[in-house]
């Protein structure tokens, strides 16, 4: 048993855990009410005193979110984006972060230092002349003006540049001697050893772009075309049964739109702090 060197180490361990279970509360309980409410019948979420776990579960809600509206065509666009984009961001930014990782070539330290520049450059900024492009190939309303913009990213390269950076010089020099060429090194050396860089790259991805709001707003005008999180938001406008807001409705709707994150993220925990951990050793 390990005893306490001071008499005010025990109260400031208590205080200590105390702090840690008030701040994890005040970051659950909105999810558990997010969820609850999502299994209450209308009307019932401003009942007084207020009911945290609803008395009977109601499914009707989850029924009702994929007949009154097309939820799960938005769902499949999500989908299909997420998708794409992710596995671009994987692709493109490995050999970009292999290149400037690995390879010799004239200038490359200073364009890999203007490149990373440019991630000081809000995304706002570059918002109109990426959707002028987008609207000149005639792109608007299709998965590839969704997906193209966004299969890859400054903080990839970077991140799996510093992964490939951590790797020892000795396994390409060894590879090289053994007649291996770039590709090879590239696909069967470089790529097994930074697994858990690529998955963090990948989990990265897949938030930010089953989450996005901004860009599928500019370029989803059809119904069809929307993806979860602008079907969220034009939950209440296209959702004409109702004269006010249906919170239990919009609770599901929020529920559904949250769990795919939730999922990956859980499954991926292990990689992504290891990932985190190897993109930050350099060679």
């Amino acid at each position: 048993m390990v005893r306490a060197k001071h008499w005010w180490d025990l109260p400031l361990s208590i205080l200590g855990y105390a702090v840690l279970i008030a701040v994890t509360l005040s970051m659950v309980v909105p999810f558990i009410w997010m969820i609850t409410t999502s299994l209450k019948p209308s009307g019932s979420e401003f009942a007084y005193p207020p009911e945290l776990l609803p008395k009977t579960l109601d499914f009707s809600n989850y029924v009702d979110l994929f007949t009154l509206v097309p939820f799960g065509r938005y769902f499949l666009n999500t989908l299909i984006v997420t998708i794409f984009t992710v596995a671009g961001q994987v692709i493109i930014c490995s050999m970009a972060a292999y290149g400037f990782a690995r390879l010799h070539f004239f200038g490359r330290d200073t364009i890999f230092i203007l490149y990373l520049a440019t991630m000081m450059i809000p995304f706002q900024i570059t918002l109109i002349p990426l959707f002028l492009i987008v609207f000149g190939l005639g792109w608007i309303n299709t998965y590839q003006g969704l997906i193209v913009p966004g299969i890859s990213s400054v903080f990839g390269i970077f991140l799996l540049r510093q992964a490939f950076q951590g790797i020892p010089q000795d396994y390409h020099d060894a590879a090289r001697i053994d007649g291996a060429s770039e590709w090879v090194i590239f696909t069967r050396i470089f790529l097994p050893l930074t697994g858990p860089a690529l998955t963090t790259l990948a989990v990265f991805a897949f938030m930010g772009t089953w989450t996005d709001l901004l860009w599928p707003l500019l370029i989803a005008r059809n119904q069809e075309m929307r993806t979860l999180e602008l079907g969220l938001a034009y939950f209440n406008a296209s959702t004409t049964a109702f004269r006010q807001t249906n919170w239990p409705l919009v609770m599901a709707a929020a529920v559904v739109v949250m769990l795919p994150v939730l999922i990956v993220y859980i499954f991926a925990q292990r990689y992504f702090v290891a990932g985190i951990a190897l993109s930050g050793v350099k060679g």
